[in-house]
């Protein structure tokens, strides 16, 4: 009798001890993960990021014939773009998921956007181009000072030398501009690199629905100025405004998803650099306006100053294979 009385006695006790390590199963699964090394991009990746840069481009040339409030323009090509994005994920049978990653990714895709063109009004073109790409030195920043990455001393070469390209593309067009202007455009190129980093920490679905959110939010922002200021709407800016929306923003940033998932946000912003020095060759062939020497010498400054360090970083790769 007092051996069943002492086994008794005991079993919940032992029954306590197993739910005691059920309940802390969960909680080790729910740590944050350490963020992952730097890693050499796919060559897929960067065949999608450099396909996206180049219809990224084409934003001038349409944009100039489009008769629009800026912030209209803004609006109607996400709006279009929030569509072709929304379609790839249920061609694909993605899930919308909206959570913290994919609502961060979506904010600066949209601050993006939006201080892109606030910055235009507010100091020159060439400024706020010149000022935007400045955000691969965020990501080295941010990479290195919160997420503790190491980077390779061929890395800051190539952002620097890449960096010093761009602004000499656009130094015959560049002045001291708006003083509010430059420092938004500076924003801008922090919220362009804090795009690129949010993109490469989220899943596919979280990333995609990143993508959608920025351009709704986008959308939501600029329409007052759709209907609230003087906007011709004719034919020809219509159409316009669909090319944009489509092949300007809505498939380029599908394949900015796909890059994001194998390119490391340096890379991808390193490759998306060759935007703005595409920009002065679809001017040249549509409007006859030759680029200077300069903006020939920046351009071929930054496709070699790319073109190395992508290569550079392949045959790393293939050596640790």
């Amino acid at each position: 009798m007092a051996l069943e009385t002492a086994l008794k006695t005991e079993a919940p006790a032992a029954k306590t001890e197993v739910s005691t390590v059920k309940t802390e199963i969960p909680t080790v699964k729910m740590e944050t993960p350490t963020p992952p090394a730097p890693a050499r991009a796919s060559g897929a990746a960067i065949a999608q990021m450099l396909a996206c840069a180049a219809l990224w481009s084409i934003a001038g040339i349409f944009i100039k014939s489009i008769p629009w409030n800026p912030m209209a323009i803004a609006a109607g090509r996400s709006l279009i773009a929030a569509g072709v994005a929304f379609a790839y994920m249920r061609w694909r049978g993605m899930r919308l998921s909206v959570n913290r990653g994919s609502a961060l990714n979506g904010a600066m895709l949209s601050l993006t956007f939006l201080t892109f063109v606030a910055a235009n009004k507010l100091t020159t073109s060439a400024n706020a181009i010149a000022l935007q790409y400045s955000a691969p030195i965020y990501i080295l920043a941010i990479s290195a000072l919160v997420y503790r990455q190491r980077f390779r001393r061929f890395d800051y070469i190539a952002v620097a030398v890449t960096l010093a390209g761009v602004a000499l593309c656009f130094a015959d067009r560049m002045d001291s501009g708006g003083t509010l202007g430059n420092i938004i455009g500076l924003a801008s190129g922090l919220f362009f690199g804090a795009m690129f980093m949010t993109a490469g920490r989220v899943g596919e679905d979280s990333r995609m629905t990143g993508i959608v959110i920025g351009h709704l939010i986008t959308a939501a922002v600029g329409l007052p100025f759709l209907f609230l200021s003087a906007n011709a709407m004719t034919g020809a800016a219509i159409r316009n405004i669909i090319i944009l929306g489509v092949f300007q923003l809505g498939v380029p940033y599908v394949l900015f998803g796909l890059a994001s998932g194998k390119c490391p946000p340096l890379a991808a912003c390193l490759l998306g650099v060759v935007e703005p020095i595409l920009n002065p060759l679809w001017v040249f062939i549509f409007d006859g306006e030759a680029p200077g020497p300069l903006a020939l010498a920046g351009g071929v400054i930054v496709i070699a100053s790319v073109t190395a360090w992508t290569v550079k970083g392949m045959r790393k790769e293939d050596k640790r294979g």
